[in-house]
């Protein structure tokens, strides 16, 4: 009797074994999956409809922190044209716009009933 009868019971319940070992590896992807890059994800997809949308006369905000009205929306290129002051206007890329600013209403401003 070379193999003891430790081994023996070792090598039938490998099956079993495997599973448990992965188990806590696949939750933790499932967790990472949704707590993390599905979130990442939609936002993605958020900013790409909004960076799709723009129009002329939108207020945005570049990544750059840079508040300006879109002037010109150029297609076929990645390029916007953002006035940041009275007659400055840069050329930004699409990408780097961060938000669309919408316009505060009169009544809205200070958050009073």
């Amino acid at each position: 009797m070379l193999i003891s009868p430790a081994f023996a019971q070792d090598a039938a319940g490998g099956g079993l074994a495997l599973i448990t070992q992965f188990a806590p590896l696949i939750l933790i992807f499932a967790v990472f999956y949704f707590l993390l890059i599905r979130p990442q994800q939609k936002r993605q997809k958020e900013h790409k409809t909004l960076l799709a949308a723009l129009k002329r006369g939108d207020r945005v905000l570049t990544a750059g922190g840079i508040i300006g009205r879109v002037t010109q929306v150029k297609e076929g290129v990645d390029e916007v044209e953002v006035e940041i002051a009275p007659n400055v206007r840069v050329s930004v890329l699409r990408q780097t716009i961060g938000d669309v600013l919408k316009p505060v209403g009169a009544n809205d401003a200070g958050g009073k009933s």
